[in-house]
């Protein structure tokens, strides 16, 4: 038997790309159903994270257009890992497969194709990987693949070149419920739930229209959540060079109780305040990581929900359709 597909598609202020990809996908989903690689219960799962435009309204006359489209909204905007954790969640229990991406149309769709097959060979995970970066600039390229390494180095399991293109079984994601955390880095987590994944290569493109929604801050915002959220070891490179500065201030303090002893003292203003300004920026540096830690831990004790559903186009007889993750 076929299985069922939901394809997730968060959106945030999509009102000028959505009608143009949104045919796109309904088109790949039916290529899938009439060549019998899964069952015409599959549905495209649109996620409104508190868009400010007619993104919802979009979504609603989809849903009202083909049976095919369903669509969420959240209460406000919370975050594109938190939208796509809330399509996720929805779709679960209602199929055997998930495929998240973007509705900008950069990522290729026609990956699916390959995705569901190597569902169908097994593996419950399957990572859309991107093959070149011929397309970005040069400063894009660098720091894209600078941040994938650093990501490695600092502890966190993820897959090199993938963003959040990937086929998800409806079995990892129940499992993969009993991941509490609020602060998200689904690309860091998803590997830590195990079970047989494989990567499939694609070529990104260009965005299709409108404007990106990740600049560099927010790319480097999610680099510094993914590290503090699923790592420890800035805590432990800052007290590995603790016990450097100690070592060496040690020695310093000897070396200068030998000079004063042996009568050899002098003035040394500018020698003296570059130490105290480095080690006072070192202090400050190593606080501050440690606070963002002690910040996280805070934030997770609150247990605050991490999306809250305020409509949706379908269970036409619950009008305020509103719900919250548990």
């Amino acid at each position: 038997m076929a299985p069922c597909l939901y394809i997730v598609i968060p959106c945030y202020n999509e009102e000028a790309v959505l009608p143009v990809t949104a045919p796109m996908f309904l088109e790949k989903l039916k290529n899938l159903i009439n060549g019998g690689k899964i069952g015409d219960s599959s549905r495209i799962l649109f996620v409104n994270d508190g868009s400010k435009d007619s993104t919802w309204e979009i979504i609603r006359s989809l849903a009202r257009q083909d049976e095919h489209f369903l669509g969420i909204s959240q209460s406000r905007n919370r975050g594109h890992q938190n939208a796509v954790l809330a399509g996720l969640m929805e779709a679960k229990d209602r199929c055997d497969i998930t495929i998240s991406i973007d509705c900008d149309g950069q990522d290729d769709i026609n990956a699916m194709d390959e995705m569901v097959e190597q569902y169908e060979a097994g593996f419950e995970i399957v990572y859309g990987v991107r093959s070149k970066r011929d397309s970005d600039t040069f400063f894009k390229r660098f720091t894209a693949e600078s941040y994938y390494k650093l990501l490695n180095n600092m502890g966190v399991e993820a897959v090199y070149n993938h963003a959040d293109y990937r086929l998800i079984s409806s079995r990892v994601l129940q499992e993969f419920a009993d991941f509490h955390e609020v602060n998200l880095f689904l690309r860091g987590m998803i590997p830590l739930v195990g079970f047989p994944s494989t990567c499939v290569y694609y070529e990104r493109h260009e965005r299709l229209a409108g404007e990106s929604h990740y600049p560099l801050t927010k790319m480097l915002t999610l680099a510094f959540d993914g590290i503090t959220s699923l790592s420890i070891k800035p805590i432990r490179l800052i007290t590995g060079f603790g016990i450097i500065v100690t070592i060496l201030s040690f020695v310093g303090i000897i070396w200068a109780v030998v000079r004063a002893l042996a009568g050899h003292t002098f003035s040394g203003w500018a020698s003296l305040m570059c130490m105290v300004c480095f080690l006072g920026g070192t202090v400050l540096l190593a606080l501050g990581i440690i606070g963002e830690y002690v910040g996280k831990t805070y934030i997770e004790t609150k247990a605050r929900p991490r999306y809250i559903i305020s409509e949706r186009t379908y269970d036409k007889d619950m009008p305020q359709n509103y719900s919250r993750e548990k």
